[in-house]
């Protein structure tokens, strides 16, 4: 039997990759873990797609598992915060409103 229909080979990479999603915090691999875990549940109730199926109906859970996670916890919009001013420098008073005579 192939290890790509064996659905617990599916379940430790899936587990593989969410411990690796927690030591490196990139929001990827988690996708990837449910691609993993989606395939290995496909796995167990019987699909065989061959080599060639398997790792595309991995690709396609992976894809949009992490297409969600990006949309539901935000991309990295790649602008960095421009700061205009120093902390340490002072405030400038605040102009006083006119008087009335």
């Amino acid at each position: 039997m192939s290890w790509w229909l064996v659905w617990w080979v599916w379940l430790a990479i899936s587990v593989t990759l969410g411990i690796l999603e927690i030591l490196l915090p990139v929001n990827v691999f988690l996708g990837f873990s449910g691609g993993a875990f989606g395939t290995a549940i496909l796995v167990a109730l019987g699909l065989d797609l061959g080599l060639g199926g398997t790792l595309l109906l991995f690709a396609l859970i992976s894809g949009a598992g992490i297409l969600v996670l990006r949309l539901s916890l935000g991309g990295h919009r790649g602008t960095a915060r421009i700061v205009e001013r120093d902390i340490n420098e002072p405030i400038p008073p605040r102009p006083e409103p006119p008087r009335e005579p």
